[in-house]
């Protein structure tokens, strides 16, 4: 089972209770909450995991609280679980991000499977905008001139033809692009292209 917090939300204190047990028997971290308010508050912002809901609440559908937790920027994954599903409630569960709909009474290997699946797919996430927040970073790291030279480079310049292009000698244009790869952590010319392609820079060329 993968590590990260299940957020449980049921306003039953007994089921509420149950599911804390059975996710905390898997070796999971699980926290209860009777409602959508102290959710929000105890979400984490880059810790992964995942929304246990239940779709009767007091006062509110989980359908709700679905629209409240993602008008506040969070796009952790959600699981419902209902006695009363319909099509149109799951379509609906479904276009607001909901991983999965899950009728009671529910299977607890089933249940774990799918918190399994959510957690997985949220650290996955996590990992992946760490890894552009980092590109970014080495992509600002770069001059203005290095900018250019690495727009070139990844349109198959050679170092001759980068410093035709930019009007210097080709030991300048050889420095730069090496300066590029280096802040870029670049092993290969492929690599670098790689990470253009993952940065939405394209190749350039000035004449």
């Amino acid at each position: 089972m993968p590590h990260g917090t299940v957020h449980i939300v049921d306003d039953d204190d007994a089921l509420r209770a149950a599911l804390i047990r059975l996710c905390r028997s898997a070796g999971l971290e699980a926290t209860g909450h009777a409602d959508a308010s102290s959710l929000l508050a105890a979400i984490e912002p880059g810790r992964p995991s995942c929304i246990l809901l239940d779709m009767r609440l007091a006062g509110r559908d989980g359908l709700e609280v679905q629209d409240m937790v993602r008008a506040a920027g969070c796009t952790v994954p959600i699981i419902f679980l209902t006695g009363h599903g319909t099509i149109p409630m799951t379509v609906r569960a479904m276009r607001g991000g909901a991983v999965e709909f899950l009728t009671k009474p529910v299977d607890g290997e089933e249940l774990l499977a799918a918190i399994g699946r959510a957690l997985r797919g949220e650290a996955d996430r996590l990992a992946a905008g760490r890894g552009q927040d980092e590109l970014v970073g080495r992509l600002v790291s770069l001059s203005p001139r290095e900018r250019e030279v690495f727009g070139l480079v990844i349109g198959g310049l050679q170092n001759k033809q980068v410093a035709a292009e930019l009007g210097i000698s080709e030991i300048t244009a050889k420095v730069h692009k090496r300066r590029v790869m280096d802040k870029m952590a670049a092993r290969s010319l492929a690599d670098l292209v790689g990470m253009a392609g993952r940065l939405g820079i394209a190749a350039s060329r000035r004449r």
